[in-house]
């Protein structure tokens, strides 16, 4: 599924294939996406270490940089920041929590 996400400083928007996700909380974006579509990153001040399921570090490098957009979804709208990592094939990973979205509640 689509999602348009809109940069904040020239209000761009472009549409992202989405892997909405329940055992996920947050939302993620690809750095191949984010380099595509010009997002300006923005560095954390410190780096958010990423694990797997069974507690140990994922191979793939910690998170140190997001992203901040506007995200929308079903006539929503909402400004969010997104860490950047490596998701391979996946554009953007949208957690949900207790069925819900993530960002809005009572829209799954």
């Amino acid at each position: 599924m689509n999602i348009r996400i809109e940069k904040i400083d020239t209000h761009e928007g472009v549409a992202v294939k989405v892997l909405l996700n329940s055992g996920t909380m947050g939302i993620f974006m690809d750095k191949r996406t984010a380099a595509k579509y010009g997002f300006r990153l923005q560095k954390l001040k410190r780096p958010i270490i990423v694990r797997n399921v069974d507690g140990t570090n994922n191979s793939e490098e910690a998170i140190t940089h997001q992203v901040e957009a506007n995200v929308y979804y079903k006539g929503h709208v909402e400004r969010m920041r997104i860490d950047i990592c490596d998701l391979g094939k996946i554009e953007v990973i949208l957690g949900i929590i207790r069925e819900q979205l993530y960002f809005y509640p009572g829209t799954a």
